[in-house]
């Protein structure tokens, strides 16, 4: 496959044809923020962390969905792009009820991690403090709408790892919820596999197994990424 060099905060590097921004700078060693990125799973650009400065173009464009092209110079880390990272951290904050003291994610939150990196340790936005309920009605696990961000990373495993498509997203703006099939209680799901990937794929503690300490919340995706490589390359194939 034909490569396409770029340059990435100053630094030349070569990436694939088709490859994502993100993936050449990943590749590359350079950090860029995201929450909604899962690898083994397509982007869909929805938390807008990973917003980059590209020369020529006034608009900030999110890596996971921008194509690398031949000859581009990207900015990754500048104070306009901190400024709006903080500023998008601050509104999915003050959007829910987030309460890091008490959230079975504490210390293994991505959503926590990036507000300690990005030094935001206050929210200038009005708490609009929803009333969403809690689903424990699942017998292994719990979803938490307090704590979710929509970052639909649940839903994309749901779909396109599983196949079950049991998770899903209803309503609009700050209305919008994950919803189980048709909007029904997790635990009345027929369609359901029990499978824990997308549990395992949440960045907070909006989805959770029962019964976990805090210390045990640790996710490990990288098993999630293995199943989809191992299916493409047909190696469970007999």
């Amino acid at each position: 496959m034909s490569a396409r060099t770029l340059t990435i905060d100053g630094k030349q590097i070569s990436a694939e044809k088709g490859a994502s921004v993100l993936q050449a700078a990943t590749e590359a060693g350079i950090k860029i923020p995201t929450l909604c990125h899962l690898e083994g799973v397509y982007d869909v650009g929805a938390c807008r962390l990973c917003l980059v400065e590209v020369k020529g173009i006034n608009k900030l464009l999110p890596a996971c969905t921008t194509r690398v092209a031949e000859g581009i110079e990207v900015t990754t880390n500048s104070e306009r792009l901190n400024k709006y990272r903080r500023m998008t951290l601050e509104l999915l904050f003050a959007e829910r009820n987030h309460v890091c003291a008490v959230c079975v994610a504490n210390g293994h939150c991505e959503l926590q991690s990036l507000a300690y990196g990005l030094g935001l340790d206050h929210v200038r936005y009005d708490y609009i403090f929803p009333r969403w309920e809690v689903d424990d009605t699942h017998r292994l696990f719990g979803m938490d709408h307090n704590r979710c961000i929509l970052c639909t990373r649940c839903v994309r495993s749901c779909w396109h790892i599983e196949g079950a498509g049991t998770k899903n997203v209803a309503g609009r703006g700050a209305k919008s919820k994950i919803i189980t099939d048709l909007n029904q209680k997790w635990g009345d799901s027929e369609s359901c596999t029990e499978c824990g990937k997308c549990v395992m794929s949440c960045p907070t503690g909006a989805l959770f197994k029962k019964g976990s300490a805090v210390g045990e919340s640790e996710r490990d995706r990288t098993k999630l990424e293995f199943i989809v490589n191992a299916r493409e390359k047909k190696q469970w194939n007999a």
